[in-house]
């Protein structure tokens, strides 16, 4: 059986051995790995990784987060790399409201740059969505792009908007936590629709709920999440990457 984590940050603020978590993750049959950066410095990273590990995809891109720390030199390096060897999307790119709404507009701007050149490039984007869903939705529907909507936890409705925007849904560790209603809306997806993720080093899966995440737990949200669809993980595991692969250079 062959996994892939759609969705990591290996970087060394994180990992001390990469190495040792490749081979870590490699025993947990997670073989492949899109390693997402956030800002500038963690691009350089993503590139660096995908040159040293034949395992590792990148995803270059700056997060909301970062919004006030960018500059359109950033954005420049991201077009001037985004055809590098084994960079496979754009990303993690989206729109994040939950600790403040006053820089909504920039967050916007800083989003639409980035799908220009998704577009431009026609390269996949991850998206990084956190009480912002519409506002995901409608800039989305400006720009021609598919990709992965990065740790999905909306609605069954919001699922199906994404679905028909030509998006995969990332599912993360969360949907094995006792009392995550996301269980309830996944149980209602076609898997066809469907990839897996960790976001490591965080959010990691029960039975390491609370620990430090690693690209290997992937394996525990897929069995999950097989279990919930009376399926066996290898039957799973080959339809997810079928789904990534429509979409991804993978």
């Amino acid at each position: 059986m062959e996994i892939i984590d759609t969705h990591c940050h290996l970087y060394s603020e994180y990992f001390s051995d990469i190495d040792e978590i490749i081979k870590q993750s490699n025993k947990l049959n997670v073989t492949k790995f899109i390693n997402n950066a956030c800002d500038k410095s963690s691009c350089i990273e993503v590139l660096r990784s995908v040159e040293k590990y034949n395992c590792i995809y990148g995803a270059i891109g700056i997060h909301p987060e970062y919004v006030q720390d960018y500059k359109e030199d950033d954005i420049k390096f991201i077009e001037q790399h985004v055809n590098d060897k084994r960079i496979v999307a754009i990303g993690e790119i989206g729109l994040d409201y939950y600790y403040t709404k006053e820089n909504k507009v920039e967050q916007k701007r800083l989003l639409e740059e980035q799908l220009k050149i998704a577009e431009e490039y026609n390269k996949p984007v991850i998206i990084h969505n956190r009480e912002a869903t519409q506002d995901i939705i409608d800039i989305l529907k400006k720009y021609k792009v598919k990709g992965i909507i990065h740790a999905f936890n909306g609605s069954l409705e919001t699922a199906n908007i994404f679905i028909k925007m030509g998006f995969l849904l990332g599912i993360g560790g969360v949907i094995t936590f006792k009392n995550c209603n996301l269980k309830d809306i996944v149980d209602k997806i076609d898997v066809k629709n469907l990839v897996f993720e960790t976001d490591a080093p965080y959010l990691a899966p029960v039975p390491y709920r609370g620990k430090q995440n690693i690209p290997g737990y992937t394996c525990y949200t897929l069995e999950f999440v097989a279990n919930l669809k009376n399926m066996e993980p290898e039957q799973l595991a080959i339809i997810a990457n079928e789904n990534l692969k429509r979409i991804f250079d993978i």
